[in-house]
């Protein structure tokens, strides 16, 4: 899996709320399950947490832990 880094434009907008992401704190993510796609920008950790509550990103997405259990994650 190999993805390309390069910096957003200047007036890119968040992928939530539509807002510049420099005017703010920016966060850029990658779903590397699926082809390491194309990048979302947030422009911030709320945007980002509000999309992914919104979408249920994380249903089926954790490890589950049992202090029973010998193999764990």
């Amino acid at each position: 899996m190999s993805a390309t880094i390069s910096t957003p434009g200047a007036d890119e907008a968040c992928a939530y709320c539509d807002s510049r992401i420099f005017d703010h704190d920016p966060i850029c993510v990658r779903d590397c399950t699926d082809n390491c796609g194309s990048p979302g920008y947030f422009c911030n950790y709320a945007c980002l947490t509000a999309h992914i509550d919104e979408n249920d990103l994380t249903t089926g997405d954790a490890c589950q832990w049992s202090p029973n259990e010998s193999d764990c994650c």
